[in-house]
């Protein structure tokens, strides 16, 4: 595995772990939410899991350009410094119930964005390439399903 793909890696579960924490968090704050937010918390963790055993596999040949590597890594070191701070500033003094669904939503959104998003599209034997299609498509799917809770709970 290239020292590339390995900090990619990384930086991956790292933002796993940090959305993680993040809706553990919001599930502490909000009660009336917390099942929504401990299914997503838990969902989470089990990504990073995934992504830590791709990390344990012997890479053949790389699945993806060098130059998409480097502009996706550092959209996750961005994320997640971004969300590090983000649980900072709610362990401090916990959101409204309305920032968190919406903190959530975007960062969902952006997570998915550095999930290698060029790759849904493109046909693939590579099993890598195949889990960060699966989890760009659950980080969709998290959006979705968190901006369908807004609605039919009546979140502003």
């Amino acid at each position: 595995m290239t020292e590339k793909l390995h900090k990619h890696l990384d930086e991956s579960i790292q933002l796993e772990l940090n959305l993680a924490r993040l809706y553990t968090l919001f599930n502490d704050c909000f009660a009336d939410d917390e099942d929504f937010w401990w299914d997503l918390a838990m969902e989470e963790q089990g990504h990073a899991a995934l992504l830590n055993e791709e990390k344990k596999q012997p890479q053949q040949k790389e699945f993806f350009p060098e130059n998409l590597l480097a502009k996706d890594l550092q959209s996750l070191i961005d994320t997640n410094t971004k969300i590090t701070a983000l649980i900072t500033t709610y362990t401090a003094a916990p959101p409204s119930r309305a920032e968190a669904f919406n903190t959530a939503h975007a960062l969902e959104l952006a997570a998915g964005e550095s999930h290698f998003q060029q790759f849904l599209d493109r046909p693939t034997n590579s099993c890598s390439a195949n889990i960060f299609k699966q989890l760009n498509q659950e980080d969709r799917d998290h959006a979705t399903r968190i901006l369908q809770y807004i609605q039919e709970n009546h979140i502003k």
